[in-house]
């Protein structure tokens, strides 16, 4: 009796091993796919929106008179109080140059809030989702080639429609 039971619970054991392997092994779907892609290019788009909001900051700032010449002026003597009286880097500037660098520090935050924000709405990609295909990406090169492929398909049509909408 006692080998029964011992045969039944290590086929039992067995069984769960199986079911758990297969639960790794599961195909990620073209589905899938496409709403992880989508949720990247999401991310770059808007990675994209901050740069272009940080150029805009620089080049028409109007404490900071010369745009990125000026900028790049001040950067380069940044933290060195002899170079930026050289420079002669004004009081105005100085507190100007640190809000623009504030700026850029904030950056990367903000992608990051952005992009756990659409990975965790279940309606753009959930996380046992993004975790699945993230998970897919790194262990099969063909699943990173179609994923990497359907980004730039995304990203593609996303400048499309930017084009025809400045060109409206």
């Amino acid at each position: 009796m006692k080998r029964v039971f011992v045969l039944a619970f290590l086929m039992l054991g067995m069984m769960s091993v199986q079911v758990n392997a297969q639960e790794d092994t599961e195909e990620v779907t073209e589905e899938e796919m496409a709403k992880f892609a989508s949720m990247e290019a999401k991310v770059a788009k808007f990675l994209a929106n901050k740069q272009a909001e940080m150029e805009e900051m620089i080049k028409s700032n109007e404490v900071i008179e010369g745009g990125g010449a000026r900028y790049n002026e001040i950067k380069a003597a940044w933290g060195d109080e002899e170079k930026l009286a050289e420079k002669n880097v004004t009081d105005e500037e100085k507190k100007e140059f640190q809000r623009i660098q504030d700026f850029i520090g904030s950056i990367g935050d903000d992608i990051k809030q952005y992009k756990t924000d659409l990975i965790m709405d279940q309606e753009v990609l959930g996380a046992a989702t993004y975790n699945k295909v993230n998970k897919a990406i790194k262990e099969d090169p063909e699943v990173k080639e179609k994923v990497d492929t359907l980004i730039a398909e995304y990203k593609s049509k996303e400048d499309e429609a930017a084009v025809e909408g400045e060109s409206l």
